[in-house]
């Protein structure tokens, strides 16, 4: 069962679009995915169409089972819902003293080896479940708006991987996924050039620009659903087939 962390620290380079849009591909082809959102804003489910009667926090509260709070989204793809009552959660994790880091791997525990992928979509903050994200699983893939301040956020964002890696040191820094590219921006490549040379084995073809993206997520559809022949189904899909080929 291979377990995928969508992560940085930062706000609006689309990591919710690109779990969503990921998750759903993966399981276009043919395997079975759980998509993971541990943010207290609960797009996933929002992008997704569906509102699932139990969510990650009634699980991590002990409330009921993971099993009964899976909720099935898609063929292949079943989600298990972020939302507000995560904040409480995350104060909660906070105050254990002892294996806090731990407390979403044993939630999951008896669903182990159920999936093909488990696909764990975390906040814009270097919070307490982000970091049991990152202890979770085994590969990150951070998606990159092409902006100047997207790399600082992301220079630090791996200096705090590292700790991590320190304890948990099957986690690699797989995926690089530069978003929001468009080509009549001249910053928006020269950020690209940048990462491309930095970041050589980890970086993704580029998300371009796409107004299909946005529009999709106003109707509850994934981008494969809503406009299937645009640019980004096709992009997302090269990012796909790359994690299915496992980096290459």
């Amino acid at each position: 069962m291979r377990k995928i962390c969508i992560a940085l620290s930062k706000g609006g380079v689309a990591k919710s679009s690109t779990a969503v849009s990921v998750s759903h591909g993966i399981a276009l082809s043919g395997k079975k995915v759980l998509l993971i959102d541990t943010d207290d804003q609960g797009q996933d489910a929002f992008l997704l169409g569906v509102k699932p009667k139990y969510g990650l926090a009634d699980v991590l509260n002990e409330r009921v089972s993971v099993e009964q709070a899976l909720f099935q989204a898609r063929e292949g793809l079943w989600v298990l819902s972020g939302g507000r009552g995560l904040s409480g959660v995350k104060r909660a994790i906070g105050r254990k003293d002892f294996s806090s880091e731990q407390a979403l791997s044993e939630s999951l525990y008896s669903i182990e080896g159920r999936f093909d992928f488990v696909i764990v979509d975390t906040s814009p903050s270097w919070d307490t479940l982000t970091i049991n994200a990152l202890f979770y699983c085994l590969e990150v893939l951070t998606p990159v708006s092409l902006e100047v301040l997207t790399l600082n956020s992301l220079v630090e964002f791996a200096e705090r991987l590292k700790s991590v890696q320190k304890f948990n040191k099957k986690l690699q820094h797989t995926y690089l996924l530069p978003t929001f590219w468009d080509r009549r921006v001249k910053k928006s490549s020269e950020v690209l050039e940048q990462l491309k040379k930095y970041y050589s084995e980890q970086i993704c073809e580029p998300v371009k620009y796409s107004v299909r993206i946005s529009e999709a997520a106003g109707f509850g559809k994934t981008i494969y659903e809503y406009a299937p022949s645009s640019s980004g189904a096709k992009d997302y899909q090269k990012t796909v087939e790359r994690i299915l080929n496992y980096g290459r």
